[in-house]
């Protein structure tokens, strides 16, 4: 017989969960140090008349919005680590499953982020399967959406993980 799963994790399906604010302003500095580092030229990010033309100002590389939802290591208003994603290690710990991959991510991208924004994000459990076997080991798969708004809560993104939390092949 497949065990259920918990009611405390159904619970969460659907639910908005660590909601927060980003813990640092979108800056230029995390902008032109990320294009740097992949070689990056795309005028839009480095020429202010050119971002005025195409997007009404600088804005940031699409792919960089999960950048403002990791928290720093350590803060001094914060006494313990910060964790991204929390709500994936919640599931490990609630399913009893000690290891997990993120299996697929998909971002869909609304508004964009601009130079100055202060970006807050919640996560939201979308789905968990019914155990599975892969040839990692047997788990569920979880589904969660992490939601992205501006500081005028506009929606700039959706990001969607699909995570396999399992027990390893021959360590049940």
């Amino acid at each position: 017989m497949t065990p259920p799963i918990p009611d405390e994790v159904v619970k969460l399906i659907d639910e908005v969960q660590y909601e927060e604010p980003a813990e640092f302003p979108v800056e230029r500095g995390y902008v032109w140090n990320t294009c740097a580092a992949v070689e990056n030229g795309n005028p839009l990010f480095w020429d202010d008349a050119v971002a005025a033309e195409i997007t009404d100002g600088p804005i940031t590389p699409p792919t960089l919005l999960s950048i403002w939802m990791r928290k720093h290591r350590w803060t001094p208003t914060r006494p313990s680590e910060g964790l991204a994603l929390q709500v994936h290690f919640d599931m490990k710990q609630k399913l009893g499953l000690p290891e997990a991959i993120i299996s697929e991510n998909t971002i869909v991208f609304h508004d964009p982020v601009r130079i100055g924004d202060l970006i807050s994000s919640c996560q939201r459990l979308r789905s968990v399967s019914e155990p599975k076997t892969t040839k990692l080991g047997t788990g569920r798969f979880w589904v969660i959406d992490v939601e992205y708004r501006n500081q005028h809560d506009a929606l700039v993104g959706v990001e969607s993980y699909t995570a396999f939390g399992y027990v390893k092949a021959g360590a049940e």
